[in-house]
């Protein structure tokens, strides 16, 4: 096995451990939906339960189908980016390496948790004035970061492809 194959897995599993630890430190020390102002106005660490997926989308969805849809595409995911990591196929790419890395990590980290508990545990809460983002956690923002290093790479590869570099595409814009 070589280093190339090893490392994105590696990075999958800090994201992975790192999410676990910080879940199991927001149960350990907050009740359910008590809520710990850190900057009043902005941010706030709370104690969430989300049945749904990331951001609370179809939390409110009750049924076995839901629990099967999201256990399914879940699997799903992680059997697809990890045969991707697996063959290599990224190595020439580091960008995009990483990339997959933590969206492994983190579906991994909100896998175990709908598996384990039945619900994701959310605890950080970013808001201005009575505008709320839902609840998030460490998996999520790894599959965030993840999926907006993703549309970096697409943008990069199209340039690559048309010989464009980026500042010849913000000229090009400029010209129009």
């Amino acid at each position: 096995m070589t280093r190339s194959r090893v490392f994105p897995f590696a990075v999958a599993l800090i994201v992975f451990a790192l999410d676990q630890v910080t879940k199991a430190v927001i149960r350990a020390w907050l009740s359910p939906w008590d809520t710990v102002h850190i900057i009043p106005g902005f941010f706030n660490i709370v104690h969430a339960e989300n049945r749904g997926i990331a951001f609370g989308f179809l939390s409110a969805s009750s049924g076995a189908w839901r629990g099967i849809f999201l256990i399914g595409a879940s699997v799903l995911v992680l059997v697809y980016v990890s045969t991707i990591l697996w063959r290599g196929r990224t190595r020439d790419n580091a960008l995009l390496t990483v990339a997959l890395a933590l969206v492994l990590g983190g579906a991994l980290g909100n896998l175990y948790d709908r598996l384990v508990r039945g619900a994701v545990t959310d605890f950080v809460e970013v808001y201005a004035g009575a505008h709320y983002f839902p609840a998030f956690n460490v998996a999520d923002s790894a599959i965030s970061v993840g999926g907006a290093l993703l549309v970096l790479d697409m943008f990069r590869a199209r340039n690559r492809q048309t010989g464009l570099q980026t500042d010849d595409v913000s000229q090009a814009h400029l010209h129009r």
